[in-house]
């Protein structure tokens, strides 16, 4: 008996929390938002580090290039083109019959 209220009260608690019709963020927002903070982080940390030659400071700007490439590359999407589908089912020779 102490099974199944058991189960009965986490199967609550997973309906309350995942309850249908619920608003869900948008994962791929905050996924390009994370990616655009520690990009940030990351350039900060770079620039607040002290350089005494010339080959450092190169250095620091082939990185900082290459952070914002990797941001501005992470926020474009491929567009897939919905006119070329295999047809379904596939046609068959004519030695099959």
């Amino acid at each position: 008996m102490f099974v199944v209220i058991r189960s009965v009260f986490w199967l609550t608690v997973a309906y309350l929390v995942i309850r249908p019709g619920a608003d869900l963020p948008d994962t791929g927002a905050m996924a390009a938002q994370a990616m655009a903070n520690g990009s940030q982080v990351v350039a900060a940390q770079i620039q607040a580090m002290p350089c005494d030659s010339l080959q450092c400071v190169g250095g620091k700007a082939v990185l900082a290039a290459t952070l914002q490439q990797s941001a501005a590359a992470s926020t474009v999407k491929a567009a897939v083109p919905a006119d070329k589908i295999a047809p379904i089912p596939r046609p068959r020779p004519d030695r099959a019959g």
